[in-house]
Parts: structure tokens; sequence; C-alpha cells
């Protein structure tokens, strides 16, 4: 697969062309997700997680069809450690020879990779030079697919970049306002959560149609991660993160856009060099740095009431985001349908009302009795805008790249 292509999505379902499971790789900043699929890409036969990875209290929860719930504690202080937890797990569970392909999701692709990709020499060592365009994610990813070579051989094995359903933004999106000799070294605007904006297209396709996603779209993914894109006709057309994951709005622990001035007063008031800024940025900021008790949305909602800088915290989430979405609203030049999605964005429906409050100017109205029971749909009859809530599924994206991988793979030539 070249380097430049077709997005891959939650298309159409491959043949089954070989034996074994597809095993999706999903790693966060302190969280590792997998599931494995049917060869058909389509077809979830068990998925899981890690989550605090690093910490005394790491865990594995596993659920599947026909499976009992299972969870353990276990010692996992980095990705590649958690994998090989996970390794003996699937060899006792399935076998030793029942994985057939694996998928990773890839946060970053910087600019020469914009499409998914067969990994290769060429591509880990690629990887490897613009590890410093996410440090918080690529180091480990890339320590995540060495692992799997290392276990699993010549085993096929597929990259699905975040940054490549924005690769298509127009020129005004993706610059940035600095010397333009950077933007042709590949500093620029990517974005992010590709993955997953991927599949709440697929959905609204079937579940809306096609005219409903073909229109003017902010999809919003809350999590601990959070990020906004303007989308129309199937194209990302501007989106909040930028050159790495930390841009945009304060998140869980990250502080979302800076004034860049703060660099240089931090840096002769605080001595602060350049790892301990992209510490605070990234691990003590967002939520936590401004609530200074924790970046846990339920945990803060719990608390507010008796802590003012908690409710601060949501405050300044909330204003951000309904900022955000009325500055993509204007640059698509109006707003057919907002979605939320993410665990904050489809779990949390006070914050998705507080968000929504102020943006009636749009023609955003909720109806508040479908949003506190989690309606597919919770814009009220009246509301110009269509108001939606998704579950993503960043590991069916993954799948059903990987099948179309195995499927041309396979295909005689």
């Amino acid at each position: 697969m070249s380097a430049r292509g077709n997005k891959s999505g939650v298309g159409p379902s491959a043949p089954q062309q070989t034996e074994g499971f597809t095993l999706t790789l999903n790693g966060g900043s302190s969280s590792l997700k997998f599931a494995l699929f049917e060869s058909d890409g389509q077809t979830r036969h068990l998925a899981g997680k890690f989550d605090r990875i690093g910490q005394s209290e790491a865990r594995l929860v596993v659920e599947g069809k026909d499976r009992p719930h299972h969870e353990e504690k276990v010692a996992a202080a980095t990705h590649a450690e958690a994998l090989e937890t996970l390794f003996a797990w699937l060899s006792r569970e399935i076998g030793p020879k029942a994985i057939a392909a694996i998928g990773h999701r890839i946060v970053h692709g910087g600019a020469q990779y914009r499409s998914h990709g067969v990994i290769d020499d060429a591509l880990i060592s690629a990887l490897e030079a613009i590890a410093d365009y996410a440090p918080e994610h690529l180091p480990a990813e890339i320590a995540m697919i060495r692992a799997c070579r290392t276990h699993f051989g010549a085993l096929p094995q597929l990259a699905c970049f975040d940054t490549a359903f924005h690769r298509d933004m127009p020129a005004v999106a993706r610059m940035l306002a600095i010397p333009r000799r950077f933007f042709e070294q590949g500093v620029q605007r990517y974005g992010f959560h590709g993955l997953s904006y991927t599949y709440l297209l697929e959905a609204l396709r079937r579940s809306a149609g096609e005219e409903v996603a073909q229109g003017r779209l902010v999809l919003a993914h809350l999590g601990n991660g959070a990020s906004l894109t303007a989308v129309h006709q199937g194209r990302s057309m501007d989106t909040s993160m930028g050159f790495t994951p930390a841009a945009g709005v304060p998140m869980g622990t990250r502080s979302g856009d800076l004034d860049p001035g703060l660099v240089r007063y931090l840096a002769q008031a605080h001595g602060m060099d350049a790892r301990a800024f992209d510490r605070m940025v990234n691990h003590e900021s967002g939520l936590l740095g401004i609530s200074g008790s924790g970046a846990d949305v339920r945990e803060l909602l719990a608390i507010e009431a008796s802590d003012p800088r908690a409710a601060e915290a949501l405050a300044v989430f909330c204003y951000r985001i309904r900022q955000t979405i009325g500055g993509l609203a204007a640059t698509l030049g109006g707003l057919d349908t907002l979605v939320f999605t993410g665990g904050i964005g489809e779990n949390a429906a006070v914050i998705r009302a507080r968000i929504c409050a102020n943006l009636g100017f749009l023609g955003i109205d909720i109806d508040g009795a479908l949003n506190q029971s989690g309606a597919a749909v919770i814009s009220s009859s009246t509301s110009r805008v269509s108001v939606r809530v998704i579950a993503t599924d960043e590991e069916a994206v993954i799948a059903a790249a990987v099948a179309s991988l195995l499927q041309h793979k396979d295909r005689p030539s």
C-alpha cells in the first residue's frame, strides 16, 4: 500500500481470505485497547483493555461473546510489557497460532503517511524520525509494533493513522503562521482522532442517510483526549487539534491552545525547560490543572457543588468546546448536524447540555429528556440542527482496514 491513497474506513466487508483472527491494538497515553475480529473485519470475537499502564494498579479487562467477564491486576510498566501479558493470555485462551494479522492505531503519520500503510522497515524508520511529533504516543506505538514483530515474526501488520482523515484539509486550515520553511519541513496542523471520525461518518450514513452524512457536520470526540472537527461532503475542513494532540480545547490533563509567549515567560521566570514544559502541557494541565484534584469528569461533577475549583474546571471545559463549535460552524458557513462521541460525549448528559445551552443562535436546541436518557438523537423537534450521540468504534475501523489489506493481498495480480 502506498503512502497516498483512499482512506480506509468501515467499508464493505471483505470475503474471508485468511484463517485466524485480526488483532487490533489501540494505544493511549496510559491505556491499551484491543480486540479480536473474524477475518471478515466485522465480527468481533472479544474486546478488552489495559488501563493505568505505568501505575501499580494496572488492570486487564476482557469482554467477549459467550465469554464471562474477566478482570485482573497485571504488571504493565509499559505498553510493550502490557502486550507481553496480552500475548500470553491470548495463547492460553485461543491458541498460539490463531492470530492472522494485526492492525495498529498510529496517532501521527507526519507529512509522508497520509493513508493507512503496511508496516515495513521503511515505515518504522519514518515513524522513529517523527517521534517528537507525538511524544506521548509514537514511542509507545513503535515499541508495540516491534514487540508484535518479535512475537509473531512476519505476520502482516497494518498502521492505521489518525492523521489520515484530515489529510485533505484546506491549506488555510493546515498552515501555521510561522516562517514557511517550517511548513515545508512538515510543521503544520495535522489533526487527530481520525479513526473515530471515520467511524462516525459511516455510522451517520447508516443511521441517517447519505444526504445527512454529506452535510455540514461538527463531530465532537470528547474523552480524556478531546477534539472537534468540521466536516463537509465527507471531508475534514478544519479541526481543533494541531501539530500535536496537545492543541485545541482543554482535556483531561492536556492544556489545549496556549499563548506561545508562555514558553519564554516560564523559561525565564520559573526555569522551565522544554521537557518540563512538555510535561506540564500534557500531564499537569487541563481539567487536572484547573481543579487541582482530578481529570475525571465524573469525579469533578460529583464534587463541583462543594469545590469551586472543580466547578471552574468543568466551566472552562464546556466554554472552550462551545466556542470551538461556533468557530467550526463559521468555517462551514452553517451547521446541519452536531455529533457527540467519546467517553464524555457519549455518557455525560449534563456536559452535553451545558455545551449546547448557549448555542441557540446556531439553531441548536436539545430535548432535556432525550438527552438525559442517552437517546441517539437528543435535539428537540424544533431544533434546526440535529444533535446526535454515537458510540465510536476505532477498533472496527482498524479491523475493516486490515480485512481490505488481506483481500487485496490474496487477490491474484
